[in-house]
């Protein structure tokens, strides 16, 4: 028997893909490096206006930056802005902080981010994403609810200092009022220093009016506990940490911006006791 040949017929296969240039390998390098960049940064700017002490800002993102291939990174942080390098050859980069607050549940989900990272679950897309919405997410608690906290926590630190209970209810209209004037007059005036001057000036002429009307009796303990919820006990704990952490420009920084604040609350209860005593 004969056995019957089949045909073959030639398929043409695509080309195989020319091989990358040196110059093409180091653009990607490149622009993989500036993400990275750009997510470290982006995650210490949350931190930083959220409240996020400086030795922790820089921690973060030298972490994240080590688990997304850049070990050799540098960061250095002060209240107002914050330097980021990976190399000598790569030039530094610089994010302004203009605006600062206080949400401790923003650090704490950028530092949920860092982890993930740290632990291989996140790409690089997916970290700056996730970054993103931190970023856009809105406060956790609305003004209301601040301003109830201030106002409820002004009558306890009243009774606390030794105020009455008929003390209770002007420290609670004090401290309302007084906090939701900081939140006014900084909307107004840009100028932190001013717009806590004028608050604390509301509250003290308030705690005379109301002592004078007969609806309180410890003037002072109604001042020092409507004042309590305007002084920056955060602020202060940063710049001990700070300081205590060798961040010695920062720690000054905060302390300084902390005495700024007690300053101008100080002033405004000095100028209402100067006119009515």
């Amino acid at each position: 028997m004969k056995r019957s040949r089949i045909p073959l017929k030639y398929i043409p296969h695509d080309p195989p893909p020319p091989a990358q240039t040196g110059t093409e390998i180091t653009e990607k390098n490149t622009t993989e490096q500036s993400r990275v960049i750009a997510i470290c940064l982006l995650a210490g700017k949350i931190m930083l206006q959220s409240g996020g002490e400086t030795y922790r800002v820089e921690d973060t993102m030298k972490r994240m930056a080590a688990a997304l291939g850049l070990p050799h990174s540098h960061s250095y942080v002060v209240p107002t802005g914050i330097f980021f390098s990976v190399d000598a050859t790569e030039p530094a980069k610089l994010i302004r902080i203009s605006e600062r607050t206080t949400d401790l549940d923003k650090v704490s989900e950028v530092n949920a981010v860092s982890r993930r990272i740290g632990q291989g679950e996140l790409t690089v897309q997916e970290a700056h994403d996730l970054l993103l919405q931190i970023e856009g997410k809105p406060s956790s608690y609305s003004a209301r609810v601040k301003l109830l906290a201030a106002a409820l926590s002004s009558g306890c630190f009243t009774i606390m200092f030794g105020g009455g209970w008929d003390d209770f209810l002007p420290a609670v209209i004090c401290g309302g009022i007084g906090y939701a004037a900081v939140i006014v007059f900084h909307r107004l005036v840009l100028v932190k220093f001013f717009a806590e001057l004028s608050a604390a000036f509301v509250i003290g002429l308030l705690a005379f009016l109301l002592v004078a009307i007969g609806a309180g009796h410890e003037r002072d303990k109604i001042i020092i506990g409507s004042v309590m919820p305007l002084v920056p006990g955060l602020l202060i704990t940063n710049a001990v940490r700070d300081l205590m952490a060798g961040h010695l420009v920062s720690g000054l920084s905060k302390g300084a911006e902390a005495f700024l604040t007690a300053f101008a609350i100080g002033t405004g209860i000095a100028v209402v006791f100067s006119l009515f005593t």
